[in-house]
């Protein structure tokens, strides 16, 4: 099919763009004419770091608010699904276990996700359902019983509970046409090949970090570098991590390697010294990078999310010493030190919606309205380019014929848009010469 899109403001100036296929090209005949009446013509946002499948779930499950009061009222709510369960997402109680949640719902199965992904707190009943409590993630109390509390134990809970098979993704695949996103890295680790098939059903483009070293990614999807986790309730030593990148590069695959924290960072440091970098290792958050730090990512991308400040940076404010706030998701003083920088969303754990991303990193607002580590702002075009980017660092598409066919079309001119982010400004988008929406 070839598309014509008239009018259009790009590159500060309007114009006419031909698509034939999924390419841009010179001129042709169209079959498809949308007149752009000035609006922005832009590639697709990329979110270079979301999780697709929990996306999709989350979208299908109870929120538990930003209270206990919040969560008790939202699952003396909520039906159970077709399994019987309750499944809750978006907790910020760290202290949530089997006792309170049976004060809550004793009579179902409960399950309450934290929002930060790595902990679950199950009731007595759910409890009950997933014996015997063999992973080491299951926390104990002094008389060996689990609290409810599970530490980063997704596979090993996964396979205890019902079968129900990966969600659909298609109705994600249009919603985020919505936020104008044309591709996506899903982050998830450690991928079996069903998963990873069920992700190329994506209409967006799918890039993969979990893919197995050794493994082919499947047809309609890329490898990105290869997903290490570094859970901080059990680091591994430094030979260990090294020994880790090193295979990973002898596959061919940089690294992509989770750290939310200083001492977690630390280790990622003196690992890669020993094991040495690859083009395209990269670290993925960097919560909280320390100023003297900052000089030894260089080599290194980071692929980082504001969207959490805005989500909720009041939290951080009451919750991370002082300190420690200039040092949290950090993005000017990074990109100054020649750090390439992409932005994105970790989705479902933080806001999916681009235009949130691009907000939080040229404000640093949090939800009460006030700055935090304001010295780390972009500003808006600076943002834009990082959501634009094919991989961190690198110059966005410039629509140029013989580009991919990736392309958002706002309502507005570009400047009126940075002037007031907002996913309502997305008219539709096109991913590889198809309109989504």
């Amino acid at each position: 099919m070839a598309l014509l899109i008239t009018d259009a403001e790009i590159g500060g100036r309007r114009r006419d763009l031909w698509v034939d296929g999924d390419t841009i090209v010179h001129s042709g005949t169209a079959t498809d004419v949308i007149d752009a009446r000035g609006g922005a013509l832009l590639p697709g946002f990329v979110d270079h770091h979301l999780h697709l499948h929990a996306l999709a779930t989350a979208r299908r499950s109870v929120h538990a608010g930003r209270s206990r009061d919040d969560l008790a009222a939202a699952v003396r709510r909520a039906t159970p699904d077709p399994t019987g369960w309750v499944r809750v997402v978006g907790s910020d109680d760290d202290a949530l276990d089997a006792t309170t949640l049976d004060r809550i719902r004793p009579e179902v199965p409960l399950r309450v996700q934290h929002r930060s992904g790595a902990m679950w707190s199950l009731n007595t009943a759910a409890l009950a359902r997933i014996a015997p409590w063999d992973h080491p993630g299951v926390e104990l109390d002094p008389t060996g019983n689990p609290t409810g509390r599970l530490h980063r134990a997704d596979g090993w809970l996964r396979d205890r509970l019902p079968h129900v098979g990966p969600p659909d993704l298609h109705e994600l695949g249009r919603e985020l046409a919505t936020y104008g996103i044309t591709a996506v890295t899903d982050a998830t680790p450690d991928l079996d090949e069903h998963a990873a098939t069920s992700l190329a059903t994506l209409p967006q483009r799918v890039t993969l970090l979990g893919v197995p070293l050794g493994s082919a990614p499947p047809p309609g999807t890329e490898a990105g570098p290869y997903k290490i986790v570094l859970a901080d309730h059990d680091l591994p030593t430094p030979d260990a991590l090294a020994d880790r990148i090193r295979e990973a590069h002898a596959a061919g695959r940089p690294v992509a390697v989770h750290s939310v924290t200083r001492e977690s960072l630390v280790l990622l440091l003196v690992a890669l010294d020993a094991a040495g970098r690859m083009p395209g290792d990269r670290v993925e958050h960097a919560a909280l990078v320390p100023e003297e730090l900052i000089a030894w990512l260089a080599g290194l991308a980071v692929v980082t999310q504001p969207g959490f400040l805005a989500d909720r940076g009041d939290l951080f404010r009451r919750d991370v010493p002082v300190a420690d706030h200039p040092d949290l998701y950090r993005c000017r003083t990074l990109r100054a030190a020649g750090v390439p920088v992409a932005l994105s969303s970790d989705a479902p754990y933080g806001p999916v919606d681009p235009w949130v991303v691009l907000r939080a990193a040229t404000t640093r607002r949090t939800p009460d309205g006030e700055p935090l580590g304001p010295a780390e702002t972009l500003n808006p075009r600076e943002a834009l380019a990082a959501l634009h980017a094919p991989s961190p660092g690198a110059a966005p598409p410039t629509l140029r014929p013989g580009d991919a066919a990736d392309l958002v079309l706002l309502h507005v001119p570009l400047d009126d848009a940075l002037r007031a982010p907002d996913r309502a400004l997305v008219r539709t988008t096109v991913v590889g010469g198809r309109r989504l929406g």
